[in-house]
C-alpha cells in the first residue's frame, strides 16, 4: 500500500538564506502520509514510533510543490514498518519571473526516510 501527499511550500516557510526550509518540513509531510496510511489499512490514525532513518538529500524552497510517499514495507501485529519519499515536483523559477515555475522532470528528491507506526490491536 501507498499513499502520496503533494503541497505547495509557501513563502512564509522559508526559515533561512537563499528561501531555504528546515527539513522537518518534509518529516512533517511524512507524519501526514502515515496517518492516512494507517486510517486506510487499519482504520486508525496509528501512532508515530519513530524514524530508524532520515537522508536530508537536496534543499527544499520556498515556491517547492513537494510530493511525499509512503509505502508499507513490513507488517507486523501493531507495527508497519514505513518508507518515506519526498520529491520536489515543481519548483519557483524566478529567473524568468516573480510568479514563474517548472515542472521538474525528473523529480528532485529531497528525503528519504524509514520509520515505523504502531496501530491498536484489531477488534472482532
Amino acid at each position: 500500500m501507498t499513499v502520496t501527499h503533494r503541497k505547495y511550500v509557501p513563502h512564509s516557510h522559508a526559515h533561512y538564506g537563499g528561501n531555504l526550509v528546515d527539513g522537518a518540513y518534509g518529516l512533517g509531510m511524512f507524519g501526514d502520509v502515515a496517518t492516512e496510511l494507517c486510517v486506510r489499512t487499519d482504520g486508525d490514525e496509528g501512532l508515530f514510533a519513530g524514524y530508524s532513518e532520515v537522508r536530508f538529500a537536496a534543499p527544499i524552497q520556498a515556491g517547492d510543490v513537494i510530493e511525499a510517499t509512503a509505502t508499507i514495507v513490513r507488517v507486523g501485529t501493531r507495527s508497519r514498518e514505513v518508507e518515506f519519499e519526498a520529491r520536489v515536483v515543481c519548483r519557483a523559477n524566478p529567473d524568468r519571473g516573480p510568479s514563474a515555475a517548472d515542472v521538474l522532470d525528473p523529480p528532485i528528491v529531497v528525503t528519504t526516510a524509514r520509520g515505523t507506526v504502531v496501530v491498536p490491536v484489531a477488534t472482532p
